[in-house]
Parts: structure tokens; C-alpha cells; sequence
């Protein structure tokens, strides 16, 4: 499927791909894959640049004007940007059938949604567009399908670009969580020296929610550890502010409710919640990593987790009870894994990469560890941005750009 049409300022076309589910099967069932291509209107024949969002589990951004998306306006004037909705999301072939099937059906279903599939998807895309080489940019979770892709599919790459998601390397998800647990610990400090009252209208939140049930728009029950997870905006430019202003809410407001369940949107995106510790297993099996390794700081009183993911989140959210079952099953799976460092130690395609200096989701010294892995890598570590710094700021990919084309 094939339509064009016109918004003001950009030209967008729509691709619909029919792909295996499971790639080691050809033959098997297929999927849908979605991909929205953006261009400016003098720049439809310019090479493509496939953007990989965040997650996993997420669709990628929808495009209103040409200035929506800071870095796509600095994109488009060397790009035709595709947008693809990895598989499970947005327009893609969702996943919203495996309610009917049983935990060891949808966990065999769900194995096929790692960042190598993701990227073997791309391939079939970009033959079926009759695309040369292209150019990739990932952000988070993205980049972590970039560094797949120069793993295991590099001859269909001109250019890659990561910012904020350079991946470990052979490294024990038990490893990332103790890593990454720190900086969640150093957040909740920084947070409350910004705001050191709220202190006091959290823990005062925890006690009426002991206390009584408080139930969120969906019908699910707020409890503690569910309400801990606000934690996960820390990370972003804004997300101090954010919290912030949610905590200033009163609880039994409708609008305290509705943000609580919207800022944990776990249960519109299931692939996170099921996959986001399989996306760190690089060869290993993940056993509920972030659940073994919960520091006992992160649960006094007034703390806040990170993005990390919990086995009582199937029973606490209602809409993930149904994958319950898959979930315990990839918990104990031993994934293959997702990168060939031999083949990143010869790689050929100009790269670069946003690293930033106090990401909270990635962690740093893992990233510049991996960067130096991949032959002619160049790495540009900064405090200035949070781990949303190419949404933020156009000069970000602009940078990046530089820096792989050998002018900065």
C-alpha cells in the first residue's frame, strides 16, 4: 500500500510492508509493518533517513508542521525522513490478539519483537521502497536497533546516528540495573534539593494510599509501588517540573488520577512492559533483574524507581494481567544475542553518538565503553542535554551529522 498526500509544509507517504513474524521463518505467519515517510516539498528525491524511536514498544512521532519535531526540521534539508512503527505499535500489526492465546503462545509470539527483528524489518522495507544505502538515527531504545543494524545488517547503511541509547556490550542485565539504579538514586536526591517540600506531600501520598484504596481512572487500584514509578520522568529535561506540578494536584482531583495513569503508560504500550528488560539481555536470560536488585533506598518513604519494569506490574495494572504468564516465560528465557562486536570492530559506516554525561536510563560508562568498540565511532559526550536532548534541540542531530561526515 502506497497514498501521498500534502499537509502544509511537508509531503507525506505512507508504506504498508507485509513481513514473517519470525524471520527464521520465511515462510510462516506475516505481520504489517507501517512507515510514514516525510519530506519537504523541494526535497522528495533527497536520500532516506529512518528515524527508530524510543521504547520498546512505541510508535513513532507523528508529524503536524515542518517545525514539529526540532531535529526533523534540521533533517529534512538533507533527508526524506521515514518513520517506521516497529512491529506491535502504532500502525503496525498490533498485538492485541494474544489475549486469546496461551502464555506459551504469546511468549512465543512476543520473542519476535527484539531490536534484530525490528531491524530485519527495516531491510525488507528499504528493499521493497528500492532504497539504496540509508541513513538511520535512533533515539534510546532506537539506538540500540542502530547498533543491531551495524551488527547484523550493515551493508544497507550510509550514515548512523545514535543519541542517548549507545547499548552495553556483552554485559549482564544484573549489570545495567546496578548501574543505572545509581543514577535513578542520584535523580531522586537532585529532585528534592530543587524541591525539597515535596518531600513531605509524598510521603503523605504513600501514607493515604496505604490507607485507603484510590482507584485510577481504569478501575486499577494506585498503590505505593505503582505510584513510585513516577520516577521514570526524572530523566528528561522537564521532567522535574512535571512531577512537580502533578504532586502539587490534590489526590482525589480527577486530574491528579488521569496524570498519574497517563505519565505510566505501560499499559497502551505492553511490548515495554514485556520486552523492556529482554532489550539489555545480549545473550543472557533476565530473571526479573530490576525486581532482584531494588536498592533499599529506593524503598524509603519518599523515593521514586526509574523506567525499570516489576512482575507485580501484571497483577497492579489490569490491562497487562492478561500477559502475565508470557512475561514469567521471557523472564527465564535465554535470549540470543542482539551484537557482533567482531563486526562492530570493522565497521565501516560513518557513525556517531550522543552520549549524555548523566543520562539516568543509559548508562554512561557502558555507552563510551561500546563506542569504542565500534571502529570510527565518533562519540560526543555532553552534560548539556537530558536524555531527550534531540527532541529538544535541532543542533543535536545537526552535530551529530557533523561529526560522522568528519566536519566537527
Amino acid at each position: 500500500m502506497r497514498r501521498t498526500y500534502r499537509i502544509p509544509g511537508l509531503v507525506l507517504t505512507e508504506h504498508e510492508i507485509t513481513v514473517p513474524l519470525d524471520h527464521d521463518r520465511p515462510d510462516g505467519p506475516t505481520i504489517t509493518v507501517f512507515a510514514r515517510e516525510v519530506a519537504d516539498p523541494d526535497g522528495v528525491d533527497r536520500p532516506f533517513l529512518v528515524f527508530l524511536q524510543g521504547g520498546p514498544g512505541c510508535e513513532a512521532p507523528r508529524p503536524f508542521t515542518p517545525g514539529g519535531l526540532p531535529w526533523m526540521s534540521r533533517a529534512l534539508r538533507d533527508y526524506r525522513v521515514l518513520m517506521l512503527d516497529q512491529r506491535g505499535t502504532g500502525r503496525s500489526s498490533p498485538i492485541g490478539a494474544l489475549a486469546g492465546l496461551t502464555a506459551a503462545e504469546q511468549a512465543a509470539h512476543l520473542r519476535c519483537f527484539r531490536a534484530d527483528s525490528i531491524v530485519r524489518d527495516a531491510e525488507l522495507v528499504r528493499r521493497a521502497l528500492g532504497a539504496p544505502r540509508w541513513s538511520v538515527l535512533g533515539q534510546s531504545f532506537g539506538g540500540f536497533c542502530v547498533v543491531t543494524y551495524l551488527s547484523i545488517a550493515p551493508e544497507g547503511l550510509a550514515e548512523a546516528f545514535v543519541t542517548g541509547g549507545l547499548p552495553p556490550l556483552q554485559r549482564s542485565t544484573d549489570e545495567v540495573y546496578r548501574a543505572t539504579y545509581q543514577r535513578v538514586i542520584d535523580r531522586n536526591r537532585a529532585y528534592y534539593a530543587r524541591y525539597p517540600e515535596d518531600r513531605a506531600r509524598v510521603r503523605a501520598i504513600h501514607e493515604r494510599l496505604e490507607r485507603d484504596p484510590v482507584r485510577l481512572p481504569s478501575g486499577d487500584r494506585l498503590r505505593v509501588r505503582r505510584f513510585r514509578q513516577l520516577g521514570l520522568l526524572l530523566g528528561m529535561s522537564d521532567g522535574a517540573e512535571r512531577l512537580h506540578y502533578l504532586l502539587e494536584l490534590p489526590i482525589d482531583s480527577p486530574a491528579f488520577l488521569h496524570d498519574v495513569e497517563s505519565a505510566l503508560s505501560f499499559a497502551r504500550n505492553p511490548i515495554y512492559a514485556v520486552l523492556h528488560e529482554a532489550c539489555y539481555a545480549d545473550g543472557c536470560a533476565t530473571r526479573w533483574s530490576a525486581h532482584r536488585l531494588l536498592p533499599a533506598e529506593l524503598e524509603e518513604p519518599d523515593a521514586f524507581t526509574g523506567e525499570m519494569v516489576y512482575p507485580w506490574m501484571f497483577e497492579d495494572y489490569g490491562a497487562l494481567a492478561p500477559l502475565r504468564g508470557a512475561a514469567e516465560i521471557l523472564a527465564e528465557e535465554a535470549w540470543r544475542p542482539l551484537y557482533d562486536p567482531d563486526r562492530l570492530r570493522r565497521n565501516d559506516v560513518p557513525s556517531s553518538a550522543a552520549i549524555y554525561a548523566e543520562d539516568m536510563y543509559v548508562e554512561r560508562a557502558f555507552s563510551e565503553e561500546t563506542a569504542k568498540t565500534i571502529r570510527g565511532m565518533k562519540p560526543w559526550l555532553t552534560n548539556e542535554y537530558e536524555h531527550n536532548g534531540v527532541r529538544a534541540d535541532e543542533r543535536v542531530f545537526d552535530r551529530l551529522v557533523a561529526l560522522a561526515r568528519g566536519r566537527a
